[in-house]
């Protein structure tokens, strides 16, 4: 605690030549997405939207807060900032969810119908052995697409969005260590569904004892039951029926992972499922950002003329739009350069070149004052010529000439402004003098008297 009286010395802050931090290429190329919510408010709608962002982690907005005010437009405006390439869209409304996916910052926008969906924490909350790494949350996942490949521009369309995304893997350069989780998106032909789900990834050793992969698996159990370290190996009923390996899911490792996982050896995979679910079918394919024309319909087929006709009204809906936005703007400039005149004429400084002309003609007519016109009117009045000393001392005409509002110039002269508190400083100085004398005039007569 500082002293009392002291003051504070403000430091000066120094600039430091210090770079500043720059990004790598790499992150700033990666695919970045925004996730929110539109429409009506909904505690199960908020909590999807929520996980469908920690499943796009780590390049997302993770703590991305969305208002009722804010708009669309507004998360476009920041995208450029942030290298948001995609923006996932979650819109209720009272007949259906539906999810928009849109490229940012031009299109295209592929809206889809949600017809199921589970949240993360009933997943896990289904599952026998919960099992999820925040870890895994660090890296990328790695998407899988499967029946994509059929006929049809949509579906070509729809793969090449899910892919960009993520982040493409390079297979010469990637470290398997990374892959810890996969999105699996499989699309039905039949029923044209398309099921999305969220799985982490782990990896295990295979030709191991099952007592010895769970020692190297896992962290050590208790094995105050058994005698022996032997009698632990030897038991057969450590693990339960569901984590037998089968033979579809070994695999030949290219490289050393932890956990008794070494290359050019056989290695289980298996799946956790950590949620979202979500079963969607595509409905429109938009060219524009949310407003543009419609490329793909899923019910609403239209012939040439028809599509022509949208064409057209579209043009003409954006022309009349950039026309008002033009006028807006001549609108705009002509109310500032009102606001700038009708201040410089109201200002007490500022004078304008009318105002500065009759100042000048009122200054003129003040300086061009004479005697002649006074003496001319007198003898025509009394008949006779006045006395010199009649007019001497007085100049110019007793008309008060026109001064603008805004000039300095006054036919008065200031009167000067008096010091009250000096006055009265003054006045009771001298009320103060006159009591003292008083008080000794009247000690001089009482000693008088007592001499007496």
């Amino acid at each position: 605690m500082r002293k009392k009286g002291r003051r504070n010395k403000k430091v000066p802050k120094v600039k430091s030549d210090a770079p500043e931090f720059e990004e790598p290429t790499a992150l700033k190329n990666a695919p970045h997405t925004f996730v929110i919510h539109r429409g009506e408010r909904c505690s199960s709608v908020v909590a999807l939207s929520r996980d469908f962002r920690r499943m796009m982690e780590p390049f997302t907005a993770s703590a991305l807060r969305e208002r009722r005010v804010n708009k669309v437009k507004d998360f476009v405006h920041l995208s450029g900032f942030f290298h948001v390439s995609h923006m996932c869209l979650f819109s209720l409304s009272p007949q259906t969810l539906s999810l928009k996916i849109i490229r940012m910052p031009k299109g295209p926008t592929l809206t889809f119908r949600v017809t199921q969906y589970t949240l993360a924490k009933d997943v896990i909350s289904m599952t026998k052995k919960q099992f999820v790494d925040e870890e895994s949350f660090h890296t990328p996942p790695l998407v899988i697409l499967n029946s994509f490949s059929g006929e049809g521009r949509h579906l070509k369309l729809m793969a090449s969005t899910f892919q960009n995304m993520f982040p493409p893997i390079n297979l010469s350069t990637v470290k398997l260590s990374s892959l810890k989780r996969c999105v699996l998106l499989s699309y039905n032909p039949v029923s044209k569904l398309i099921d999305l789900r969220h799985y982490s990834v782990t990896v295990v050793p295979v030709n191991l004892n099952k007592g010895v992969k769970k020692v190297v698996t896992r962290n050590i159990p208790n094995m105050s039951k058994f005698e022996d370290i032997a009698d632990f190996v030897e038991k057969s009923h450590l693990l339960s029926d569901s984590e037998f390996d089968d033979e579809e899911t070994h695999v030949v490792l290219p490289q050393n992972l932890r956990r008794g996982n070494l290359a050019d050896n056989k290695s289980s995979l298996r799946l956790h499922e950590i949620g979202p679910r979500i079963t969607m079918r595509l409905m429109k394919i938009e060219e524009d950002l949310l407003t543009g024309e419609v490329l793909y319909h899923d019910y609403i087929q239209k012939n040439a003329i028809e599509v022509e006709e949208l064409r057209k009204k579209r043009a003409a809906k954006k022309r009349l739009k950039e026309q008002r936005k033009e006028k807006q703007e001549e609108n705009k400039k002509k109310k500032e350069q009102q606001k700038a005149d009708h201040k410089a004429k109201t200002s007490g400084g500022t004078l304008t070149d009318r105002d500065k002309q009759l100042l000048k003609d009122a200054e003129e007519a003040i300086g061009e004052q004479s005697d002649e016109d006074d003496t001319r009117y007198y003898e025509d009045a009394i008949g006779e010529a006045p006395e010199k000393e009649l007019f001497e001392g007085q100049s110019g005409t007793r008309k008060r000439p026109f001064i603008p509002k805004g000039s300095n110039y006054s036919l008065k002269p200031k009167k000067p402004k008096l010091d009250k508190k000096k006055e009265y400083d003054e006045d009771d100085r001298d009320d103060r003098r006159g009591r003292a004398g008083q008080r000794r005039l009247q000690g001089k007569r009482r000693s008088r008297q007592e001499g007496r």
